[in-house]
């Protein structure tokens, strides 16, 4: 059953989604050849728990950390370790809090120093897909239209949609209904109405589509070794378009939540 969230919801989603946003630009800066996704999920445990709130993901499922850290290969769900990371890397930090009831969830794909041309083309392809899956996000537009737009965006550049894993309506739960795959004809599936809050999360890969998960039961890597990236903001399906929640609250959009861009 898809949920409908009233203004006074989305103020409560936007502070959860904009302390992710917080701890997801603090956690950016500390990317750097040497430290460790351990590290980095010790440090957004902290901050979650400073401010308040919950790590979304911590025990959900058995999951055992505060972030999903995706390295290289690896697509999504990827457990923090004490491996460092080096030079040209890429690392996927996906994160979610629960915050007065609500959750916030959002992910971006970071490289560690320099990267190559090709890592750097596939970060921006799939963060460009992202940004044409919300301009989707519109009342009256179809499930479908979000994930057909991400299709496209991808694969006019060469590049591959993951299958196996969609995005999702997010609120008082971290994942609702609807779900919201990432490739797909358009026009299809429910129709999209004020109030929907929607999880968007393209996952791409430099090389094929297929993916498999490793023994830890929970790593999604690329079957044929090749680069993933991953890039999710949770947004606001309202009658004026699509609001981006999961940006940090500054003083220029403090007082006007419902035109967050």
């Amino acid at each position: 059953m898809i949920t409908y969230k009233s203004p006074a919801d989305l103020e409560r989603m936007r502070t959860a989604n904009a302390l992710v946003a917080d701890v997801l630009s603090k956690l950016k800066k500390m990317v750097v050849p040497g430290i460790t996704t351990l590290e980095l999920d010790a440090s957004a445990e902290a901050w979650v728990r400073e401010a308040g709130a919950l790590p979304a993901f911590k025990g959900y499922q058995g999951f055992p950390a505060t972030l999903c850290t995706s390295v290289n290969e690896a697509v999504v769900h990827g457990i923090p370790n004490q491996k460092p990371l080096l030079a040209g890397d890429i690392v996927s930090i996906d994160m979610g809090v629960v915050l007065d009831g609500f959750y916030g969830d959002s992910a971006v794909t970071v490289g560690v120093d320099s990267i190559s041309e090709r890592a750097s083309f596939l970060l921006n392809v799939t963060e460009e897909a992202l940004t044409q899956s919300i301009k989707c996000a519109r009342v009256g537009s179809r499930v479908s239209d979000l994930g057909h737009a991400v299709q496209k965006c991808v694969e006019k550049n060469g590049l591959s949609v993951v299958r196996e894993f969609v995005g999702h309506g997010i609120g008082t739960s971290l994942h609702e209904e609807p779900q919201i795959p990432n490739y797909g004809d358009p026009g299809h599936g429910p129709r999209l109405a004020e109030g929907m809050v929607l999880a968007i999360e393209p996952m791409v890969n430099m090389g094929l589509p297929g993916v498999r998960v490793l023994d830890d039961g929970w790593t999604a890597v690329t079957k044929d070794g090749s680069l993933s990236a991953h890039f999710e903001h949770t947004v606001a399906v309202t009658a004026d378009g699509p609001v981006v929640l999961s940006v940090p609250i500054t003083k220029e959009n403090r007082a006007d939540p419902i035109h967050v861009s």
